[in-house]
């Protein structure tokens, strides 16, 4: 079994020896630099796949394992047309669980993160699944009975439902797919005492026109709508209400809601390109007996298709098209990348533009999603790296890319929620967490705006020019009392409620360098408080985490190296130059010894799902060095 790495602790990291000081003037340090960021471009270089641009790879997910070893497994059980390879993918799962648990007998969403109660649940309920596993896995299972005895006070289904309750609150996008997936994998005991556990969806409201979504308040988030409708019909099967309206209602809309669940799902099976949620669909539709169910079917198929050669699944296929544009924005300008290179990857993200209104989220032509599969959904997040990374690939746009920027640009525009931030995906939807307004994101769609606001034509340009002081404002609104900013996407798991706000800080200080050397006024005060709480929150090795104290990682220094080298007038703000030069000297130390690949669990997933992404340190750590020696240069 694996545990998940020891984190110094606070004390640890204070009284740790800090790293020396160096200086940008001194011609070793600036050889050392140049060379460290020669390598490290040769490296990042050297990751694209053969069509030319990055794929990168999702860390395996004991989460995303979990649920497809049990969707299968109810699959099978209830007359699915089950294969030795089926079979063959659930025992392998099985084996890659019960190998990773951690030294406490739990699960984390990746090797590199700490037990928590969701997925030992979902872990525990998958073994509950599948028939005589429980029995040839025994020490395993009493282990993690007695890690969910110490978290939730036993593993009794009154307890563990509780125990899941208490951790979402209003929020039912997880919690009520978990507790869905212990009562079809039998751990809640008999049908009437384990459906009672489950909070009925109100999947009939998915049959109303997708306008009223964002004002029915739904208690899920926006993405979750196939669970919303999956889960509730599994729910409804085995617990109907009593209420013979609310029963008549449901009845009516099964049909129009299953007709929805097939139209919206991707040609290749994976809703979201997402393990868990395709699996909760999968498994729910399953359960009732829906087997040969067209939505059910090409959820088996897309699991099957899913599964590594280790026996795991990853939280998602992959993020192409994000790690992509990272990747061009990291290495350019500053890289000579040869013209043909450019244009090839430009052709390619120039095609994974949304060109039609999404089936999904309704979203209008013009945006980019994370990946060019399927299962992608337009957001703002990945729409703006992509028109930064456009305009970087194209100095001087051709009609095509012009042409293309300008729906970016104007997707993201009316993206723009009331109080003048950016959301993930849908524009007025603020009930729930991950559908708000988000400080990174609205940081993001700063940056592009700004980028593009001279070569858009007029009517644009105005529009732009009524964003930014809206998202300007919205940022000053959010900006903490100590200077920082939580992102949305992004966290980290020793954090209280597992926040990041290095990754927000240094997402929204870069965006406000760009916006006050564009003329914006009344940003300093913004940077000024930033850069101090930035440069004040360095770890005494010279790196940077995103929980204080907590052990410095690659992403996390890299992103505070590039922030603190793009500030304007850097030399006046003397503690945060200093943090620059030994930030600088941490990353050099770890690029010469090969520890600037060691990827951290920072990304949060939908649900607030742990991940990390093979490329993330080393995107980072090129975009830190462009900036340093760039900042080496005009100092």
């Amino acid at each position: 079994m694996t545990a998940a790495p020891a984190i110094p602790t606070t004390s640890d990291m204070t009284s740790a020896p800090a790293a020396p000081a160096h200086h940008f003037s001194d011609s070793s340090f600036s050889s050392r630099l140049l060379a460290a960021r020669e390598r490290a471009v040769a490296a990042l270089l050297a990751e694209r796949n053969a069509a030319g641009h990055w794929t990168g790879e999702l860390s395996s997910s004991a989460l995303s394992t979990a649920t497809a070893v049990c969707a299968l497994a109810v699959w099978c059980r209830n007359g699915g047309q089950a294969t030795a390879e089926h079979w063959r993918l659930i025992e392998g799962g099985l084996r890659w669980l019960a190998a990773r648990a951690n030294a406490d007998g739990g699960w984390g969403d990746t090797d590199r993160s700490f037990s928590n109660i969701s997925t030992t649940t979902l872990v525990w309920a998958a073994f509950g699944a599948v028939p005589g596993a429980t029995t040839q896995y025994a020490a395993v299972m009493e282990r993690a009975e007695t890690w969910l005895a110490r978290r939730a006070g036993g593993h009794a289904p009154e307890s563990l439902a509780a125990a899941i309750a208490a951790r979402y609150g209003k929020d039912r996008t997880f919690s009520v797919p978990i507790l869905t997936m212990c009562a079809l994998a039998g751990r809640f005991g008999a049908s009437d005492r384990a459906w009672r556990l489950v909070r009925q969806l109100p999947f009939e409201l998915a049959a109303l026109p997708h306008q009223l979504y964002g004002a029915l308040r739904l208690p899920v988030v926006s993405y979750a709508l196939p669970a919303l409708i999956a889960i509730g019909q599994a729910r409804h099967h085995f617990r109907p209400t009593r209420n013979p309206l609310a029963g008549w209602l449901r009845d009516r809309a099964r049909r129009r809601t299953r007709e929805i669940l097939g139209a919206i799902q991707p040609s290749n099976g994976g809703f979201l390109e997402a393990t868990p949620l395709t699996s909760f669909v999968t498994m729910s539709l399953a359960g009732m007996g829906l087997v040969e169910h067209p939505v059910t079917r090409r959820g088996v198929e897309f699991l099957v298709r899913s599964a590594r050669a280790d026996g795991s699944w990853p939280i998602d296929t992959h993020l192409a098209t994000w790690v992509t544009t990272l990747s061009v924005n990291a290495l350019l300008p500053g890289t000579e990348l040869p013209e043909a290179d450019r244009r090839h990857i430009l052709d390619w993200l120039l095609r994974q533009q949304h060109d039609v209104e999404h089936p999904y989220t309704h979203a209008p032509p013009g945006g980019w999603a994370w990946t060019p599969l399927p299962g992608g959904v337009p957001d703002a997040d990945d729409t703006a790296g992509a028109l930064l990374a456009l305009r970087v690939l194209s100095p001087r746009p051709d009609t095509e890319t012009a042409r293309a920027a300008a729906a970016g640009i104007t997707w993201l525009l009316d993206l723009q929620n009331r109080d003048g931030g950016t959301p993930t995906f849908c524009r007025g939807w603020g009930a729930l967490p991950f559908d708000r307004s988000g400080p990174d994101l609205t940081a993001h769609a700063l940056r592009a705006w700004l980028a593009w606001r001279e070569a858009v034509p007029a009517e644009l340009k105005r529009r732009v020019a009524k964003a930014v002081p809206r998202a300007v404002r919205y940022l000053a609104k959010t900006q903490r009392a100590d200077g920082a900013w939580l992102p949305l996407w992004f966290g980290h798991q020793e954090s209280s409620d597992d926040e990041n706000p290095l990754y927000g800080t240094t997402r929204v200080l870069a965006a406000l360098a760009g916006v006050e050397s564009a003329g914006t006024s009344g940003v300093r005060p913004l940077i000024e408080r930033a850069a101090g709480w930035l440069a004040g929150w360095q770890n005494a090795d010279g790196g940077w985490s995103g929980a204080r104290g907590a052990r410095s990682s690659v992403e996390e220094t890299a992103l505070a190296v590039e922030t603190l080298a793009a500030l304007p007038e850097a030399a006046v703000f003397l503690p945060a130059r200093a943090a620059l030069e030994r930030g600088v000297t941490w990353l050099l130390e770890r690029v010469w010894d090969g520890r600037w690949r060691e990827a951290s669990p920072i990304g949060f997933y939908f649900a607030r799902l742990w991940y990390y992404e093979r490329l993330y340190p080393m995107i980072f750590t090129v975009a830190a060095l462009n900036r340093a020696a760039n900042h080496r240069r005009s100092g």
